[in-house]
């Protein structure tokens, strides 16, 4: 029989009520599928690990890095490296990129989204698979 690790939703909300300033407002440009339509999650848990915001559809997480993550560029880089085996990807923008140019940070995300492949490809669109 398979067990299920709990989903450490408290962890979660805790991360969500003390989000960064650029990640409100990041968070306030990605919310209600602003973006292509897209749906993006916050402080979502991904294996031990929780991502910024997370496009479930797409397995496309957004890191928004600030001052903290220079001091652990170790973690990070290993963090993504797993997360990147397991089929996520992962792109990152700092605090400084948000907070300055947000509309900068939305045209890469909207040209990043339109590079994805298409969650479940249709056989006549795609090509017979």
């Amino acid at each position: 029989m398979v067990t299920f690790k709990r989903r450490d939703t408290n962890r979660a909300q805790s991360l969500r009520k003390e989000a960064t300033p650029a990640e409100r407002k990041l968070w306030n440009c990605l919310k209600k599928r602003q973006v292509k339509g897209r749906k993006f999650s916050r402080q979502m848990p991904v294996g031990p690990y929780f991502a910024d915001f997370l496009c479930r559809e797409l397995n496309l997480i957004i890191e928004i890095d600030g001052y903290s993550h220079d001091l652990q560029q170790r973690y990070d880089e290993r963090r993504t490296m797993l997360l990147e085996a397991n089929g996520f990807h992962i792109v990152r923008f700092s605090n400084q990129e948000v907070m300055g140019n947000i509309e900068g940070v939305l045209r890469q995300i909207e040209e990043i989204l339109d590079d994805m492949p298409t969650p479940n490809p249709s056989r006549s669109r795609e090509g017979d698979l």
